[in-house]
């Protein structure tokens, strides 16, 4: 089927102006070794060796091309090491965008254009491209082979217009700066006579990306805004595009906009599927290999953006027997000022930096003072004025350990860890409860410290504690999170490599059990799904009919105009079948010009009904040759499963032997469970 895109790059108005436009001279192309490489790729006789001798030339790109193989294939494959393999991870057309990204990025990284941001329109470029190429590989929806090259040229229409008109670009952003509720693409097809997504669809075509990845690439923008059915391959694609695009914002964005730019990246995350922690994994791998691409490009990464910092939904308060949130106080309670740590994402156990701690305890002097000393350690440190206080604050910021008063107001650090532990959030939290030593020297010593290490207290500690002592102690809970921190990782690699082999081995069935000329199931899936329909239809005692269904004068149509015509009368008879099955019917391709049917709950007489329906309409479908137009026919032979067929093989043998009964006539229906006239149907 084609494409939106193909349909209006296609049309001759817009083919015209882009044939203008491609002719002009400062129209950004590939240079150098680049071009070489693309008019090599062009040519479809080039064997894969003599490309990637081509590529050893240029090792610069060499290098990059196995870096964004070994991006797709990282988990699942052996690592990329040569280039020969990484075109076959790739593809040609993939290589072919590189080739051509790479290169613009090179040659253009400024220009004329006094109002376009150069550098910051690669920087975005490339964060997109490494988004869309981690979050491609997570939906386990589509491949991930073309994802960067679709990624870094999504927007190059923008680079194209802003180096051929480069005054009126700039006024024209000038202007949308000023008025931007204006859209970009309506003022550039006023100011040009073509937008920038119909260019760039034009370049990734020209490259030979798949259609669907080109359709992305142009309709991604307000992909929200349009109507398109849920999980189809139009949404994904587009929604998985919007995504990166709203990553790279964030990674480019300064830091005071981060925030406000997340929560539409929640909104995205979540139409693909995406949880909240899945997603944000997704998009601090995406900034990380963002900053690792940055300087082999010389591109500027800007700082590591904290995805973390807006959750999709604010956490609400937990429930409680006698819930008590931390932001109901009176006017001489007033809850101690948020320092600006509590902000920050908790840093990984293992990142060298300091840890997430949060300190809960109702005496605020103590409290104090331990929050000075954890502060000048390097920690990330919040504080809690009281046990309930304290449990919310957890279950929202996630610290990574918690130091605990025993005595912690109206919820006792023994309750509040007993309330904690009830929470998925609040099990890896390392808890260390500090104690008195007033409350180790009486008689309930031992009953209490069995109850707090019940509860699921991690250690203790006794107080007043020299910082020496503390910092020990808390190497030993940083121990216990970076390996808590490494089990959850090697968790959800064991997830991933899970779906990403589930997802394989559900299209290795696919592709064994479907025949890649029509689409349709092989002869193998009608045989398998033959057996379950009988089984069925046994139990309930239900009807079930089979039709084999041949093309008439087939040989002569492959002999008179040649296999190719062959095959398009194939697809076309096949897609007829397809209009015409009802929604229980299952066909399938099983041999040369041979189909089946599968009829559930279907009698003779309505399944000799359907298929007079299909001749019908066969006879109308024009089958095009390159010489003349060849009127198409069918002859179908029915059966119905009986008390004389006592397996599936029966019920074949009868719809074959009702078959060659039709081929007799041709363009004919017939049965020879029946005798009488009616059972054979011609036209």
């Amino acid at each position: 089927m084609t494409s939106a895109t193909t349909q209006l790059v296609s049309d001759p108005a817009v083919l015209r102006r882009l044939e203008e436009i491609k002719a002009m001279d400062d129209f950004p192309v590939a240079k150098g070794s680049a071009m070489a490489l693309i008019r090599l790729t062009q040519r479809e006789s080039t064997p894969l060796a003599v490309l990637a001798h081509a590529l050893k030339a240029d090792p610069t790109f060499s290098v990059r091309l196995i870096k964004v193989a070994n991006g797709v294939s990282s988990n699942e494959h052996r690592p990329v090491v040569s280039v020969r393999d990484a075109i076959s991870v790739l593809g040609v057309p993939a290589v072919r965008a590189l080739a051509l990204g790479f290169s613009l990025l090179s040659n253009h990284r400024s220009g004329n254009c006094a109002n376009f941001d150069y550098s910051r329109f690669w920087s975005h470029s490339l964060a997109r491209a490494v988004a869309l190429q981690l979050a491609t590989g997570a939906t386990q929806r589509s491949e991930a082979e073309e994802a960067f090259s679709v990624g870094l040229l999504a927007r190059v229409g923008e680079l194209v217009l802003a180096e051929l008109f480069a005054v009126q670009y700039a006024e024209l952003l000038q202007r949308r700066g000023q008025e931007p509720t204006h859209r970009l693409i309506d003022l550039e097809q006023r100011a040009f006579g073509i937008s920038h997504n119909v260019l760039t669809a034009s370049l990734l075509l020209d490259c030979g990306l798949p259609e669907d990845c080109v359709d992305s690439g142009q309709f991604f923008e307000g992909c929200e805004e349009q109507r398109l059915q849920e999980g189809s391959t139009q949404f994904v694609t587009r929604h998985l595009l919007a995504l990166a695009d709203r990553i790279a914002d964030v990674c480019v964005a300064p830091q005071a906009e981060w925030r406000k730019l997340m929560p539409r990246l929640f909104q995205l995350g979540a139409r693909l599927g995406f949880d909240a922690a899945a997603l944000i994994a997704i998009c601090d791998r995406a900034a990380h290999e963002w900053r690792e691409w940055g300087p082999a490009l010389e591109i500027d990464a800007g700082p590591m953006p904290r995805f973390e910092d807006v959750p999709p939904e604010p956490a609400a308060p937990p429930k409680m027997a006698e819930p008590v949130a931390p932001q109901k106080r009176t006017a001489d309670q007033a809850a101690p000022p948020k320092k600006a740590s509590q902000a920050a994402p908790p840093p990984r156990a293992d990142s060298g930096q300091g840890m997430s701690i949060l300190v809960v305890g109702d005496q605020e002097r103590a409290r104090k003072q331990l929050c000075a000393v954890l502060t000048a350690a390097g920690h990330s440190v919040s504080e809690a004025a009281g046990g309930r206080q304290g449990l919310a604050m957890a279950l929202e910021l996630r610290p990574q350990i918690m130091l605990v008063d025993l005595q912690a107001g109206e919820m006792d650090g023994i309750q509040l860890t007993d309330s904690l532990r009830q929470f998925a959030a609040g099990r890896s939290i390392y808890i260390l409860l500090l104690t008195g030593t007033n409350l180790l020297t009486g008689t309930d010593d031992d009953e209490k410290l069995v109850k707090a290490f019940e509860a699921g207290v991690d250690d203790f500690l006794i107080m007043p504690i020299t910082p020496r002592v503390l910092a020990a102690r808390l190497r030993a809970g940083q121990r216990v999170v970076r390996l808590q921190e490494e089990l959850v990782r090697d968790q959800e690699e064991i997830r991933r490599i899970s779906a990403a082999l589930s997802a394989t081995n559900q299209q290795l069935r696919e592709v064994g059990t479907t025949d890649m000329l029509t689409g349709c199931p092989n002869r193998r899936y009608a045989m398998d799904r033959l057996q379950q329909e009988w089984a069925m239809a046994t139990r309930s005692q239900r009807p079930l009919a089979c039709m084999v269904i041949n093309i008439d004068n087939f040989k002569q149509v492959n002999d008179s105009y040649g296999h190719d015509a062959g095959d398009t009368v194939l697809k076309l008879v096949a897609g007829a079948l397809k209009d015409e099955m009802r929604a229980q019917d299952v066909l399938a391709r099983t041999g040369g010009d041979e189909f089946m049917v599968i009829c559930p709950d279907t009698t003779l007489d309505a399944a000799l009904a359907c298929a007079e329906r299909i001749r019908a309409m066969i006879e109308t479908v024009p089958l095009v040759s390159a010489a003349q137009y060849v009127r198409g026919s069918v002859s179908v032979g029915v059966a119905v499963r009986d008390a004389a067929t006592g397996d599936p093989d029966a019920l074949i043998r009868l719809a074959d032997q009702s078959a060659y009964l039709a081929k007799r006539r041709r363009n004919a229906v017939a049965t020879v469970q029946s005798i009488s006239p009616a059972s054979v149907r011609s036209a």
